[in-house]
């Protein structure tokens, strides 16, 4: 599938670079289009072959093409590319916000896919969340998925609202990983271990409980029964994070994210 990737910041570098090293398309299928000249230096890095600065005849020989700019950068970009889109092009856009609808108005073609990556795509083990319009064929949906999954796993979802709420768990969850493990390192530095020490004790925690988690069965509640003996040390912390309501106000901070994405969204649908 003939690809360009408008947008060479980091999710898409992160797209070419997984795209050609899981082989799933090769250097000559895939174009960058990317206005910034260091950008264009790291692009060529990736041994991209296919470099553009400015939009032109060359978007018409495309089959997909992957939308990786910043949703306040849309605006500007849809009259540009619109003059060179056909109802042959599946338009895949990962901004944030900016739904299926709005695409169609700013852009007049008719297959849409939207997803939602976040920062561990960088490495691999990313999780998106996507959907579709329904002039998206299967067997395209297919074809585009196998694409997502170079960056970690990817989910289908039928409904677009979906995608709010992936943004609030999985979108913005890595924030909420990073907040833990700051005040976890925080607190053991308090306790007297150096920096350097308290990262290791919190990263080493965290990365072998995930592990633990993946390769076995167990739930996370009994993964915590089996921790906290009664009378021990992690009963009394657990029951500090239970007087302060640590798991409500999670659930609080998700939903909040969750209406600020709906929100954002019908901003961007306003401007359209």
């Amino acid at each position: 599938m003939k690809t360009l990737i408008i947008g060479g910041g980091n999710m898409g570098r992160t797209f070419a670079s997984s795209f050609l090293t899981a082989h799933i398309l090769r250097p000559a299928d895939l174009t960058v289009l990317e206005r910034s000249v260091q950008a264009l230096d790291f692009l060529k890095s990736l041994n991209i072959e296919n470099l553009h600065t400015r939009p032109a005849e060359y978007i018409k020989e495309q089959q997909l093409i992957v939308l990786a700019v910043k949703p306040q950068d849309s605006r500007e970009l849809m009259p540009t590319i619109k003059p060179f889109l056909s109802d042959n092009h599946i338009i895949l856009s990962i901004m944030a916000g900016v739904q299926i609808e709005t695409l169609e108005k700013q852009l007049g073609v008719k297959k849409i896919i939207r997803a939602m990556p976040n920062l561990p795509a960088q490495i691999g083990m990313g999780m998106t969340a996507f959907t579709a319009n329904l002039e998206v064929s299967r067997k395209e949906l297919i074809e585009v998925q196998n694409l997502l999954s170079t960056t970690g796993k990817a989910i289908y979802f039928e409904k677009e609202s979906m995608l709010d709420a992936a943004t609030a768990v999985s979108g913005s969850g890595p924030a909420y990983v990073f907040y833990f493990m700051s005040a976890m390192m925080k607190a053991a530095t308090e306790l007297g271990f150096n920096e350097s020490q308290a990262e290791l004790l919190v990263w080493q925690t965290f990365s072998g409980s995930i592990d633990l988690q993946n390769k076995n069965p167990l739930t996370c509640d009994e993964w915590i029964s089996k921790v906290a003996s009664r009378g021990g040390t992690t009963e009394a912390a657990l029951k500090v994070l239970s007087e302060h309501s640590t798991n409500e106000s999670i659930g609080k901070a998700i939903h909040a994210a969750f209406k600020r994405s709906i929100e954002l969204g019908k901003k961007q649908k306003k401007k359209a």
